[in-house]
C-alpha cells in the first residue's frame, strides 16, 4: 500500500488510558479514537472523571498510564500547544484587559484561524458592543461567550469543550451548535463533556461513557 492509498490517522486516539488520585481510580483504562469531522460525547455523573479526562488529553494532568496520539503523532506538549483548544470550566481571561484586549493577548499566545479578526469573532459570539467592556464586568454567560470567541478564534484542529453549554440560555446553547458543526465541516474534531444527551451538538457524534469507579 503505497502512502496515498494510506487512510488518515484519527485526529485523537487514546489508548490503554488510565489516571489515578490517591492511589484511587477515576477513569480507565480507555480506548477510544475521534476522527476529523466527528464528535465525541463523553457523559457521565459528577465524580465519573469527564473534566479530569479533557485535563489529560490537553496536558494539564498527567495520566497514569496509555498513550494519546493526535493525527497519527505522539501528543507531546510543543505538538498538544499547537492541536488543542480547550475550554474548560473557568473562562481563563485577564480580569483587568477587556473583552477585545483578552482577544489579541490570547491570540498574541495562540495563534488565531487565517481570515478571523478579533473584533469579528466578538460579533459573531455576540458580544458588539462589548470591545471596550473590562472581563470582570461582564456576566457569566458574557464570560462564557467572550470564552467561546476565543475558541473560535483558534487554528487548533482539535477542541476538548467542558461543559460548553453552561451558564448559556438558548440562543447561547444554539451558538454553541453552530460553532461546533462549522468547525468539523472545516475538517476539526471535538470532544463534549456533559451530563445529559439534551445537550448536545447536531453533528456526527458517538458516545463515551464514564462510570464513577467503585
Amino acid at each position: 500500500m503505497s502512502p496515498l492509498d494510506r487512510p488518515a490517522p484519527p485526529l485523537l486516539e487514546a489508548r490503554g488510558l488510565r489516571f489515578a488520585r490517591n492511589e484511587e481510580a477515576v477513569f480507565g483504562p480507555l480506548d477510544f479514537t475521534v476522527d476529523a469531522g466527528e464528535a465525541l460525547l463523553v457523559q457521565g455523573d459528577n465524580g465519573a472523571g469527564k473534566t479530569t479526562l479533557l485535563r489529560v488529553l490537553a496536558g494539564l494532568l498527567r495520566a497514569d498510564e496509555g498513550a494519546i496520539d493526535i493525527d497519527g503523532r505522539p501528543a507531546k506538549a510543543s505538538w498538544r500547544s499547537r492541536a488543542i483548544a480547550y475550554l474548560g470550566h473557568l473562562p481563563g481571561l485577564k480580569a483587568d484587559l477587556s473583552a477585545l484586549e483578552n482577544l489579541h493577548f490570547l491570540c498574541g499566545l495562540q495563534g488565531r484561524r487565517r481570515a478571523q479578526l478579533p473584533v469579528n469573532a466578538l460579533a459573531i459570539v455576540g458580544l458588539a458592543g462589548y470591545e471596550d467592556a473590562l472581563a470582570r464586568q461582564l456576566s457569566a454567560g458574557q464570560k462564557k461567550r467572550l470564552s467561546l470567541a476565543r475558541l473560535w478564534l483558534s487554528p487548533a484542529p482539535l477542541w476538548l469543550l467542558d461543559e460548553p453549554y453552561a451558564n448559556l440560555d438558548l440562543e447561547g446553547i444554539e451558538l454553541v451548535n453552530r460553532m461546533v458543526q462549522a468547525h468539523l465541516r472545516d475538517g476539526g474534531a471535538a470532544l463534549v463533556t456533559t451530563h445529559g444527551a439534551y445537550a448536545a451538538p447536531p453533528v456526527r457524534t458517538r458516545m463515551l461513557v464514564l462510570e464513577r469507579m467503585a
